[in-house]
Parts: structure tokens; C-alpha cells; sequence
């Protein structure tokens, strides 16, 4: 026996052994009987998960040990996530069960004026003790329709105030002479009368990142109400013992730790018996490595047994918040046996079905011979960790042998793409066929819909997520045109205080990869590589077509960003198809330049998410032209056009040939040898998508 074999034979026996000591403690957590969690179900609301502690609103006689008495949430007509603080409604924008944070934003500011909202709801938590302000939020003061005097008054009494206080005049908000100010909470004296000069006072939360915008813009206060503010219950029991030892947790008022942890086998505490899954998933990987190395192929039916096995323990992690797992013949009756095709991909076909509760969900069946499961098991660990509004909800997956499925929640308005490229533009005419063209209202809204999910992504968890393929079709529109972002096949996981990724090789659609995906001269790989790719989308979206395209009128329209910039630089109508009044054209400015900025070649130079987000609230005299991009097509033939075929769709994208401006000889033969090779990195606009 060679040492290798030898090697491999030691590392069998270990893990063989670790895992029969573990056996006697886990058998009671692998006995199937019916779930506890049928006495409290998790429930999804417009992308966001309820579950313990909070509850959902929607039965008439709900299990007062479902969550918190305060905690419930209700689920409203048109599918939005709603909380009643005091008297006050709020929409939820997104749970974090990992950071215990709930972000809210105020109903009447999203349904009032978009660019001059009026705070109406002192923010007050008496009636749920147990949440309270992060510490990422600050509080400001409204004083509205104040007279004159109240200057005086200030001027007088309390001088210092405006000397040292940050505070702005609301002029959005004058009436009949008066004035509307806003201050910084926590800078106002004590004892300050406002009753004898001003109407109303209204002290709201937002993020303390917005503060500065507040005050330094007119229109930064708006921005600040619409973008929300978030609340935590860190001060609450932790539930993550129950669930990591297979409970699921109910409130308790008479309990010291505020809940206690129903268990399979019926019992209640603090913790389920039986050693955590934490435990299994260090040993199953040794043995599972072991086993395909030395018998299972990847076709081997132990193979893909293995897989399964070790997708299901690495989701026990999340407690209720994982999905639920089909059977393969669960996916044939939910899909009618695959009757209604909604798309197909490179990675397979997606269908319409219908789940016994009578959702309709879209099921995404995969392929069996593409790939090893990889890409799978990404996606459904990836996307487990999230609930955002703005995120597409996982309900469930099957991987029974090599038959893999996932299954999510159904969005009847399809995939963005149908809606911004004009007949004449796009590759497959049935994608825009019978689509009506979106106004640049809506577009804006979906624009900023998806940056706060990707902000989400960034920001929002404890464990980043870099998506890596942002791009129309992995774009979903619900009902309400809401977007929320799918396919997280290619998403990668790194710690929050880790900006920087490691990656062998690129990884994206051609056109929407960031330079630094191809080549490590540009910088380094991080979160805004996603960035990027959602500023050609924008781009795009404003264009109403792909960035590159060969049947462009003039050559010097073949790469819009490059014509679109000498359009700013010259200071003429934009010229773009759609734009039917001067609100629209600001609009699409506001877009351009925005979009501009994130495509910068040099990483460091485009804004984070959440700048993001602040600029498309700014109004647009506030941006500033960002510097030209390095990269972009000089007028040419577009038969000089070079193009990449995806042999496995049998789909043709059509990319230009970048010229860099002001690069390093390296750089631009990097570059130039990735696009020529990025049919192995690389994958083609209708593969592995969701896309309906």
C-alpha cells in the first residue's frame, strides 16, 4: 500500500470514527416526525421572512407563543410587509436574524411626495419595549410652519443653536409665509418652546449615514425618510442554541430567557437534546472527500446521496429559516409534470407551478449533466441567508440523485430585460414581444429597488454576499414592477470585515463583468465589482438597449456609455428614445450619471451601495460628471465586432474589442487576452437564469 493510499485509509477510519461517537447523541434529531415548527410557521411576505420573533398577522386566532406580542406582522394587498408601532404603520424593508435588525420605513413618506415627503409619526417605542434604535440611526426634529419669531426667538434665547447646531430650512415644506426647519435631535436644548411659533413637532429616526446629506443639500431629507431606518431586539433571548440543536423557539412570558425551544421529540427548554449540527458538518466533509476520491464518481448514485446529505445538515444551521426540501415526484406534481415553460437556459428549464397552499411558484429545473452541484449548493446556501424585499425568496429545492430543482416564489411580470431593450435591438425578439416599454419613472424606481437590494447583500448580513452576476434577466419584476434580485449561482460569502476576494478565474455575463473579474491589474476583486455591473444595467435600462450593439445607426453609437458621455460633455439633449417630458429627462440624467460613476475602471473610484442609493436621491444638480472610464469603443465597422458563442446555449453575445486609455502595456494585454478567452470564465446571457 502506497503512503498516499495509506494517508487515505487513516483519514476514512477517522472520520468513520468521529462520526460513530456522534451517532448515539444525533439519532434522536434524524427520526422524521411531524416538525414542530407546524405550531408556529415561518411565513413570506413579499420577499421578507416572518418567523420567531416576530409573527404573522394574517389568522384570525394566532398562537400567542408564535412571538412576541408586539412583533406581528401583517402582510397587506399588494404584498408588502407591515408594522404597527404605537398607531403608526410601517413597512418592513428587510429582517436580519443573523444581526437582529429590522429595517422600516414610514408608509405615508413612500406614498406621499417623492421629492419633498413629510414626516407625519413621532417614532415612538413604548408599545414594543424590546425593540430599540441601532446604534447605526440618529433622530431629527421637524418644526413645521414656523413664523418668523421663532428665528427671533432662537436668536435671542439660545444663540448658540444656530451657531454650532446643524439645522436647514425646508423650503419644500413653506406655507403662507412659514417656514419648516429640521435640527439634529440630540443638539437642541432642553426647554426650547416651539409651541407659541410653530404649528407641529416631529421627532423621526433615519441612519446616521444620511445626517450629513440632510444638511448639506435641500433635498437630502428626503432621501434620509424614504431610505428608512433600522430597529434591533438584540436585548431578547437568543434563539440560536434551539435552533442549531433542531427546536424552534416560542415565546414565553413566564420564562427567564423570554422563549422556550419546542423539540422533535416533543420536549420543551432552553436547547434540544443532542450534539449540534456544527458538529456532523466538521467530520462529513473528511469522509465525503475521501469517498468520491476513492469510489464515487460524479455520476455515482453515492455521490450525489453524499451532496444531498451535506446540503441538508449545512442547512439545519438555519433553523426555520431554511427551505424546505421536495422530493422529485413533490416537483413533478407541483409543476403539473413541467405543462406551463415559462424559460429555458443553459442549465435548464424554468416552469409555473402551483403549491397545495395554492401559490404559484416558478421551478427552475436543472440540467442533470451540467456540472457537479456546485453552482446549486451556492445558490441555495447564498440565498438562505437573506430576507430583503428586494431579494427573491427560495421556498424550497429538490436534489434527489442528480435531479436538482429550486423552487421560488412566482414573478408574473418576468425578467427586467423584457422590458428595456427595443425589438430591434435584442438578440431573441420573443424576450420584448408583447412587453409594453416602462416609463422612466418606473425605471428609476426599479433602479433604486435593486441598489437597496444589493446594498442589502453588502451591507445588510453578517457574512457579505457578492452576487457576481447583476444583469437584466437575473432580474425579477413581481406584480408592482418591484424588482428582486435572483440567481445566486455564481455568489460568493466573505466575513464583513473582509472587503477583499480571493477567485481562480472570472466569473459573469460578458458585458457586465468588472475589469478587475478579468484581470488583477485593474485592483482587486470585492463587492464593487457588483458595483460595475450594476451601473452598465442601469445604463442600459436608460438606453433601452445593450451597451454594445452592432446595429447602431451611426459607429459612433455602437458602445453607449461612450456615446452617452459625449453627450453630457457637450451639454445637449440626451437624445434618447422615450423621454416625453423635462421630469423624464432628469430622470434619465440622474441615471446616466449615476450609472457612469459605478462603471469607473479603477475599483476604488466607484461608489459603495449605500452611496449609491444617496445619489439617486439627490436631486441632479447635486452630481457632479464623473471622470471619462478608461475603457470604452472608438467608432468602428461593426463587422470588426468580435463575438463569444456559448456552445451549450447555442447562443451568440455580441461584445466590442475595449481600446484602454491612459492603461499600462500589461494591463491592456491582460484585458484583451480575457475577452478572447472569457468562453471558459465565463457564461452566456441565457444560462442558469431564472428569467421568466
Amino acid at each position: 500500500m502506497s503512503r498516499q493510499e495509506t494517508l487515505h485509509l487513516h483519514l476514512f477510519l477517522l472520520a468513520l470514527l468521529s462520526l460513530s461517537l456522534l451517532f448515539s447523541q444525533t439519532r434522536s434529531a434524524i427520526i422524521e416526525t411531524k416538525s414542530t415548527s407546524d405550531i408556529c410557521p415561518s411565513y413570506v411576505c413579499g420577499g421578507v421572512l416572518i418567523k420567531y420573533p416576530f409573527w404573522y398577522n394574517g389568522s384570525s386566532t394566532p398562537n400567542p407563543h408564535c412571538g412576541y406580542p408586539s412583533f406581528g406582522l401583517s402582510c397587506s394587498d399588494d404584498n408588502k410587509t407591515t408594522l404597527k408601532v404605537s398607531t403608526d404603520t410601517y413597512n418592513v424593508a428587510g429582517i436580519n436574524y443573523e444581526t437582529k435588525t429590522l429595517s422600516l420605513i414610514d408608509a405615508d413618506v413612500l406614498t406621499g411626495n417623492a421629492i419633498c415627503p413629510r414626516a407625519k409619526h413621532n417614532v415612538t417605542l413604548t408599545s414594543a419595549p424590546q425593540l430599540r434604535s441601532s446604534d447605526s440611526t440618529k433622530n431629527l426634529t421637524f418644526f413645521f410652519d414656523c413664523s418668523t419669531h421663532f428665528f427671533l426667538y432662537l436668536s435671542s434665547d439660545y444663540p448658540s443653536v444656530l451657531v454650532s447646531t446643524k439645522y436647514t430650512n425646508l423650503s419644500c415644506l413653506a406655507s403662507g409665509g412659514n417656514q419648516t426647519l429640521v435640527f439634529e435631535t440630540d443638539k437642541i436644548p432642553e426647554g426650547l418652546d416651539w409651541h407659541r411659533d410653530c404649528e407641529a413637532k416631529v421627532v423621526t429616526t433615519v441612519m446616521e449615514e444620511a445626517i450629513t446629506n440632510v444638511f448639506s443639500r435641500t433635498d437630502g431629507f428626503a432621501g434620509a425618510l424614504r431610505n428608512g431606518f433600522e430597529l434591533d431586539w438584540g436585548g431578547i433571548g437568543d434563539c440560536v442554541g434551539c435552533e442549531e440543536s433542531g427546536g424552534y423557539c416560542a415565546y414565553s412570558s413566564n420564562s427567564t430567557t423570554d422563549f422556550f425551544c419546542f423539540c422533535e421529540d416533543g420536549k420543551s427548554g432552553n436547547r434540544c437534546s443532542g450534539v449540534s449540527t456544527c458538529g456532523l458538518i466538521l467530520v462529513v466533509p473528511i469522509l465525503s472527500f475521501f469517498l468520491r476520491r476513492k469510489f464515487f464518481s460524479s455520476n455515482s448514485i453515492g455521490y450525489w446521496k453524499t451532496n444531498a446529505e451535506s446540503l441538508e445538515e449545512c442547512l439545519k444551521n438555519f433553523g426555520s429559516m431554511a427551505p424546505t426540501r421536495y422530493k422529485y415526484s413533490d416537483i413533478k406534481k407541483i409543476t403539473n409534470v413541467f405543462k406551463d415553460k415559462l424559460g429555458q437556459g443553459g442549465y435548464g428549464g424554468v416552469y409555473k407551478g402551483t403549491l397545495i397552499d395554492g401559490r404559484l411558484v416558478a421551478v427552475k429545473v436543472l440540467t442533470e449533466s451540467k456540472g457537479n452541484g456546485e453552482e446549486f449548493t451556492n445558490e441555495v446556501v447564498s440565498i438562505t441567508r437573506t430576507s430583503h424585499v428586494n431579494i427573491v425568496t427560495l421556498l424550497g429545492f429538490c436534489i434527489e440523485g442528480p435531479k436538482r430543482a429550486l423552487v421560488y416564489e412566482f414573478m408574473p411580470n418576468g425578467s427586467l430585460e423584457k422590458f428595456i431593450y427595443d425589438d430591434d435591438d435584442d438578440d431573441d425578439e420573443a424576450l420584448v414581444e408583447n412587453h409594453p416599454r416602462l416609463g422612466f419613472e418606473r425605471l428609476y424606481q426599479i433602479a433604486l429597488g435593486i441598489a437597496r437590494g444589493l446594498e442589502y447583500l453588502h451591507r445588510g448580513c453578517n457574512t457579505r454576499i457578492v452576487h457576481f452576476d447583476i444583469k437584466p434577466h437575473n432580474i425579477l419584476l413581481d406584480e408592482d414592477f418591484r424588482p428582486k434580485i435572483s440567481d445566486f449561482g455564481l455568489a460568493k460569502l466573505c466575513p464583513r470585515q473582509e472587503s477583499i476576494l480571493s477567485m481562480t478565474g472570472a466569473r459573469g455575463t460578458v458585458g457586465y463583468i468588472a475589469p478587475e473579474v478579468f484581470s488583477r491589474n485593474f485592483g482587486v476583486v470585492s463587492h464593487k465589482s457588483d458595483v460595475y455591473s450594476y451601473g452598465m444595467m442601469v445604463l442600459e435600462m436608460v438606453g433601452r438597449r445593450k451597451n454594445v450593439s452592432v446595429k447602431a445607426d451611426h459607429t459612433s453609437e455602437i458602445y453607449f456609455p461612450h456615446w452617452i458621455y459625449k453627450r453630457l460633455e457637450i451639454e445637449e439633449g440626451l437624445g434618447l428614445l422615450g423621454i416625453k417630458s423635462d421630469a423624464e429627462e432628469e430622470i434619465a440624467k440622474k441615471m446616466i450619471l449615476v450609472g457612469l460613476w459605478c462603471i469607473q475602471t479603477d475599483p476604488a473610484k466607484r461608489p459603495p451601495m449605500d452611496k449609491v442609493l444617496d445619489m439617486l436621491a439627490r436631486s441632479i444638480e447635486s452630481l457632479q460628471i464623473p471622470p471619462k472610464p478608461f475603457l470604452y469603443s472608438p467608432p468602428r465597422s461593426p463587422t470588426d465586432s468580435p463575438t463569444v458563442r456559448d456552445e451549450e446555449d447555442s447562443a451568440t453575445t455580441s461584445i466590442s474589442t475595449p481600446i484602454i486609455e491612459e492603461m499600462s502595456e500589461s494591463q491592456e494585454i491582460d484585458l484583451l487576452n480575457s475577452v478572447k478567452t472569457s468562453r471558459s470564465h465565463s457564461r452566456s446571457q441565457h444560462g442558469f437564469s431564472l428569467a421568466i
